[in-house]
């Protein structure tokens, strides 16, 4: 039997916690050798060599994408699945990626089913991943759900790269505009300090008041780098406790614009979650479950933990989303019309279709609204700062005079 790798937590003679990691046949032998060196085992379980080395090399979701279009293209045509990995590790261009694919090899020879195997590397497939890939070997049917399973990670690629790309000239306008403004008060605005001193003349006020704003920034601009550093590490301790977290993410869809965006995004990503595991037969409850861990939102997720509830308790789901009032009206309403026609699956997948469109457009809408408002601002904060230097010249000039 090949060695194995165990990660451990063990207390010592004294009492003292001891985290460590040894190498031994089965989880039996190394109780037995935690044993041996005196240490009390309270948490032992079993690593990879690798799987270290994954967490540190990122696998992005467009080598996630290639990997799941690539085994659907071989599986469909039937390939073991040994030879279809081994396959995919020959014509994988990422390095992580093919280490990965090693990884999966080697557990599908060992025995260990495709999805027990992805099931060991949480931060590469996610739980909904796995419980499809489960769904298809546990039902011969894995060439039937894999091409449902790349269409899903490709529809949520698109969309999360339409919002990407629809911020970014704004956020690059906004950058910008930042960078000149502070350019200007610290480099240019200080030249001007010295042209009145050297005339000798009053400074007016709305100067003075730029040239004291130039004389900070050179002084204490360094503290606002630091506030905003702050303020980025705050927000996201929010994210550490549940209490903290449920007033931020009830503040963030409580938001004119941002808020819609927020439901709608989320809704499209549980919908369409929902919808591919109920459309590759996992039962209701486990699919509720499953998909309420992908909704990154608090206030959605303990909404969706009631519905959880209710649904046990033999509710339909489309009432018990209509329930909680944080859903749209049209998503519980096409559930309830889905639940209907026994096709909850089907709607489910339109509906976030439809979600995803939402979002666009109001992406595309606020875009619109964001790039003059910038563009105005730009031109506001660096055309005021010069007019408001350069008439204080004139005036000074014109004393002279």
């Amino acid at each position: 039997m090949s060695s194995l790798l165990f990660k451990y937590q063990a207390f010592d003679q004294a009492g003292r916690v001891e985290n460590g990691q040894l190498n031994a046949e089965s989880e039996r032998e190394a109780v037995r050798i935690l044993k041996g060196r005196k240490l009390t085992p309270v948490k032992i379980h079993q690593t990879r060599p690798g799987t270290e080395l994954l967490r540190r090399k990122k696998i992005s979701n467009a080598d996630l994408l290639d990997f799941t279009s690539g085994l659907c293209t071989l599986v469909e045509a039937r390939v073991p699945l040994d030879k279809a990995l081994r396959l995919l590790d020959g014509i994988t261009e990422s390095a992580a990626m093919r280490e990965l694919v090693l990884q999966l090899l080697k557990d599908v020879k060992e025995g260990r089913s495709l999805a027990e195997a992805m099931e060991s590397h949480p931060q590469v497939f996610s739980k909904m991943y796995v419980n499809i890939v489960r769904a298809g070997e546990e039902g011969g049917i894995l060439h039937e759900l894999l091409p449902d399973l790349a269409e899903f990670l490709d529809t949520s690629a698109r969309t999360r790269q339409a919002v990407i790309s629809a911020m970014i000239y704004p956020t690059v306008l906004l950058i910008t505009g930042v960078i000149s403004v502070f350019l200007l008060l610290v480099f240019v605005v200080p030249q001007f300090a010295l042209m009145f001193e050297d005339a000798g003349t009053e400074i007016p006020a709305s100067a003075a008041f730029l040239l004291g704003l130039s004389d900070f920034l050179q002084s204490y601009g360094y503290l606002f780098v630091v506030a905003l550093v702050l303020a980025v590490v705050a927000w996201r301790r929010l994210d550490q406790e549940l209490a903290t977290k449920l007033k931020k993410d009830r503040f963030l869809l409580s938001l004119p614009i941002l808020g819609s965006l927020i439901l709608f995004r989320e809704c499209a990503v549980f919908a369409r979650t929902l919808g591919a595991l109920l459309g590759a037969g996992i039962p209701l409850i486990r699919a509720l479950r499953v998909s309420r861990e992908v909704v990154g939102n608090a206030v959605l997720g303990v909404s969706l933990d009631r519905v959880e509830e209710d649904v046990r308790g033999g509710a339909g789901l489309g009432l018990s989303l209509e329930k909680t009032g944080q859903f749209p009206t049209l998503l519980h309403q096409l559930v309830a019309v889905g639940e209907e026609s026994g096709r909850t699956a089907d709607i489910l997948l339109k509906s976030a279709v439809t979600f995803d469109t939402q979002v666009r457009n109001q992406m595309s809408s606020l875009v619109a609204a964001l790039q003059p408002a910038l563009i105005i601002f730009l031109a506001i904060a660096v055309g005021g700062i010069t007019i408001t230097m350069l008439s204080a010249v004139f005036s000074m000039n014109a004393v002279e005079f």
